[in-house]
């Protein structure tokens, strides 16, 4: 039965304004509260020292997407504030991501510009990276065209660029010196514009990788796919790759022993670690992702 439920299912509740509130009430329940790491800052912050003492590096995520006010999206900037606080405050070994649409990016380019301008800015200060999550294809460009604006003042800022849209080897080249987060990509896009074949955009992911790291940039490799990486280590070795250049990177919750099994062979690793009430969009994706997320979440919701 789990198996035919489609990931166009999940992918179309993902967006539901009405489910996501909610979801608010259910709490981190339906097995959310394993790939999510609480609802706060401070058990988000708790969570992250668990995984440094494991020699895991983490990047810190409040939850949210698609705020339809600037008081919305001033709430969400401030937060991102509060959160860069926690990190230096508690000394420890993170960064910071964010999705624009929670910064106002729907409103106003120039709005969101200028939140992000402060997040970034307190970051710099802290000498702490901002990771800018690329969100639907619909806000590709604009994305770039702001991280275009913000790397003119700031180098502690990057972005995520997903191998299953026709564009993406395009981007990582024109990208090049920009530190990238490179994945296989989660939303459900069109034929015109995605890729559709999971062996095609397994193998377009493989490139760009590969691109962006013969031009010398850092790269986050962010993969769950043993395979994949298996063949990157492979790549980074014949290619005398240093260690410093790059970094694995996985969801928090999900594949645990690999991500240890990775810091053991010396390999810098970094967990995604989200926290937050607004988690239903966040989740409803990864369980569109693959059918054996949807047996781990019903699982950890019947052991409750």
């Amino acid at each position: 039965m789990i198996e035919v439920i489609s990931k166009k299912f999940f992918l179309r509740i993902s967006q539901s304004k009405k489910l996501n509130k909610a979801a608010r009430k259910w709490g981190l329940k339906f097995g959310a509260g394993q790939v999510v790491a609480g609802e706060t800052i401070d058990t988000a912050i708790a969570k992250v020292k668990e995984l440094n003492l494991k020699g895991l590096c983490c990047t810190l995520d409040h939850l949210g997407e698609f705020v339809s006010s600037k008081d919305e999206a001033k709430v969400a900037t401030d937060y991102c504030i509060q959160t860069l606080n926690a990190i230096k405050k508690s000394n420890v070994n993170c960064n910071l991501s964010l999705k624009l649409t929670q910064l106002g990016l729907d409103i106003d380019f120039d709005f969101c510009l200028e939140n992000m301008k402060i997040i970034v800015s307190k970051a710099k200060q802290y000498d702490i990276f901002v990771r800018i999550d690329m969100e639907n294809s619909s806000r590709n460009q604009i994305t770039l065209d702001l991280l275009k604006e913000l790397r003119k003042e700031y180098e502690n800022v990057g972005t995520v660029i997903q191998a299953y849209l026709f564009r993406s080897e395009q981007d990582v080249k024109e990208l090049s010196g920009i530190p990238l987060r490179l994945v296989k990509g989660a939303y459900k896009e069109p034929v015109h514009l995605a890729i559709q074949d999971i062996s095609e955009i397994d193998e377009n992911y493989l490139n760009i990788i590969k691109i962006h790291l013969l031009s010398g940039t850092y790269t986050a490799i962010a993969s769950h796919d043993h395979v994949i990486i298996n063949k990157i280590k492979e790549f980074i070795k014949q290619e005398n790759i240093p260690k410093s250049q790059f970094e694995f990177q996985m969801l928090y919750g999900f594949r645990n022993e690999l991500q240890l099994s990775l810091v053991s062979e010396g390999y810098k690793v970094r967990v995604y670690v989200p926290y937050g009430d607004d988690w239903f969009g966040y989740f409803m994706r990864r369980l569109a992702e693959r059918p054996q997320n949807v047996s781990f979440a019903l699982k950890g919701f019947f052991s409750k």
